[in-house]
């Protein structure tokens, strides 16, 4: 069974800023890889699902004309809202995935440290409203913590796993560390070099 959205709220409750996201230096570097590994500059669309307090959606915010960010929990998306107040084009919703998936087109689906918290039938559920959502040359980022996690279906091994074999896109960038797995597929897998006509 998926992690269910109480877990989430109560996270929250006490705390705006439950994995330290702010603070630690595993989370600022990590941000930093997420963002170096990315093979455009600039997107015109990105989602990014359980955006918890919007850490990322900040840094997310400068590199595409319109960002979509989710979570599940209340608290999270107030946090998430403030964080995003100097982006206009940023947009904070509560929604509980995969089922209240989102309509249009994205150019950029980043999903970070949260996928573990589904189910293999909601991962598979995920993975298949992503591959709609996904325009023709949409780009799937995926970041997530190696070890098990209690109380977690899956771990960051299996959802990479899964998200190789059911994307069957090309895969233009990897990043793999003790602790965490950072990958990046394209349904267009021209190189960096390439579309910048250095090949």
């Amino acid at each position: 069974m998926s992690v269910a959205t109480p877990y989430f709220d109560q996270l929250f409750a006490d705390n705006d800023d439950p994995w330290a996201f702010r603070q630690r230096w595993y989370e600022r570097r990590k941000r930093a890889l997420t963002l170096a590994v990315l093979t455009r500059p600039r997107y015109a669309s990105v989602f990014e699902p359980g955006c918890a307090n919007g850490e990322l959606s900040a840094e997310l915010a400068p590199r595409c004309d319109r960002l979509l960010s989710c979570d599940t929990a209340s608290a999270a998306v107030t946090l998430a809202n403030t964080r995003l107040l100097g982006f206009p084009h940023a947009h904070v919703q509560q929604a509980r995935l995969p089922e209240q998936w989102p309509a249009g087109t994205f150019d950029l689906i980043v999903l970070s440290e949260w996928c573990y918290y589904l189910d293999a039938d909601d991962l598979n559920r995920l993975i298949d409203r992503a591959l709609i959502a996904l325009g023709d040359t949409g780009q799937l980022l995926a970041c997530h913590w190696r070890p098990a996690i209690e109380g977690c279906p899956q771990t960051g091994e299996h959802v990479h796993a899964l998200l190789h074999q059911r994307l069957s896109m090309p895969l233009v960038a990897s990043h793999h560390e003790h602790d965490f797995l950072l990958d990046l597929w394209s349904r267009d897998g021209t190189s960096v070099a390439t579309l910048e006509g250095l090949r």
